[in-house]
């Protein structure tokens, strides 16, 4: 399995300049290139193939006098940028053509030195590791890393990043091999919500941190301090960088929360069950805000890769499954409920049932039927019954 570990970086003055002149390089061959690519296309040409390509937006422009400034930069930044747009065509095609499964892709698109993020990659041969910790990225020199942990091998690639709020990062892709943790009995299903972020089956409630709703204050305040700047002024510029960190805690602080609650849940737990949410659906209706603070699909994917990782089992079930209609109890189905309801009685046994605990109960006997069936079996769309009653 292929992971990526980020690293903040620590670049003095002259090494933030060299690290600018090649995110600003990297950005002209992927825009010539790209341009180039345009252009033939427009005029009727023929598919340019990548190795000509390359030498006519690398090796002929840095002989001109109007690309010489390419060459102050190491060579492997401008071929992995060429390389990033080869690879962003080859899955535009892909999606045109139904090879690419998901969502539909957008065919690449000039880049900006105003995005908000700036990336250059190296391969083996354009970075290295010293022994005293610090990164050595060719025509750069050592930059110093802030290490929380080793790496489990010899990364194969680096990605240097510069976010909005003027950080640096090192990310390195590494090779791991399974780590199977030891084997437990606990099964557990989850149910994700916006009151609690998730309820288990076995009764736990994990209540939503709403990290934007809690720093909605400070955010606004930044906002509107920026707002007041003239455009193209320096207090301008700060004002962004202040506004972008505000945003930078509160994404940090979401993702340490999904990592340690998915650490612990796959910890705890030999399988574990989730519903597959429509978050793009659910984004587009009054509760969006608090739809994209809570972050179900990167908590939901951090699960999945950990228990691949470690030896468990994982597994989604269906968004059509009626885990808030069933009786987890009984099996009998009581119909839809509005949103208000949050206990209910079943009419056939009696049970009083937390709603949220009930459905994480549901997704849990589903999914472990999956597992046991080894296929996916989901409600019909005229909301027919899941199974046979047993």
């Amino acid at each position: 399995m292929q992971l990526r570990y980020n690293f903040r970086l620590d670049p003095t003055p002259g090494q933030r300049m060299a690290l600018a002149r090649a995110f600003g390089c990297a950005r002209t061959v992927f825009n010539d290139g790209l341009r180039i690519r345009r252009e033939a296309h427009a005029a009727g040409l023929p598919h340019i193939r990548d190795t000509d390509l390359q030498k006519q937006v690398i090796t002929t422009a840095k002989r001109t006098p109007e690309r010489a400034w390419l060459a102050e930069v190491s060579s492997v930044v401008l071929v992995q940028a060429l390389a990033d747009l080869h690879t962003a065509y080859r899955n535009f095609f892909a999606s045109l053509s139904g090879e690419r499964k998901g969502r539909n892709v957008a065919p690449p698109r000039f880049r900006s030195r105003k995005d908000n993020r700036q990336t250059i990659r190296l391969t083996r041969n354009g970075f290295r590791l010293r022994p005293d910790g610090r990164l050595n990225i060719a025509r750069i020199g050592d930059v110093r890393v802030r290490w929380s942990r080793g790496l489990p091998s010899d990364p194969s690639s680096v990605t240097i990043v510069k976010d909005a709020a003027g950080r640096y990062f090192a990310s390195f892709v590494v090779q791991t091999s399974d780590e199977p943790l030891p084997d437990t009995t606990g099964e557990v299903g989850i149910d994700l919500g916006l009151t609690h972020f998730a309820v288990l089956s076995d009764g736990r409630k994990v209540t939503a941190p709403k990290f934007l709703r809690r720093a909605e204050r400070k955010l606004r305040r930044a906002q509107q301090n920026l707002s007041r700047k003239a455009r193209g002024s320096g207090n301008r510029e700060k004002a962004v960088v202040k506004v972008a960190r505000a945003h930078a805690r509160v994404a940090d602080a979401r993702r340490d929360h999904h990592h340690k609650l998915s650490t612990a849940l796959i910890r705890e737990n030999q399988a574990v069950y989730v519903e597959d949410l429509c978050v793009n659906g659910l984004a587009r209706t009054r509760l969006a805000k608090s739809v994209h603070d809570a972050g179900w699909s990167a908590f939901v994917n951090m699960l999945e890769y950990k228990a691949a990782r470690y030896g468990r089992v994982f597994q989604r079930i269906d968004r059509m499954f009626p885990s808030s209609q069933l009786c987890s109890a009984c099996g009998s189905r009581d119909g839809p409920k509005p949103l208000a309801v949050r206990t209910w009685t079943c009419r056939d046994c009696g049970t009083v049932h937390d709603r949220d605990i009930n459905a994480a109960r549901n997704i849990r006997a589903e999914a472990q039927h999956m597992v046991a069936a080894g296929r996916a079996e989901t409600p019909n769309a005229c909301g027919g019954p899941v199974r046979p009653s047993a």
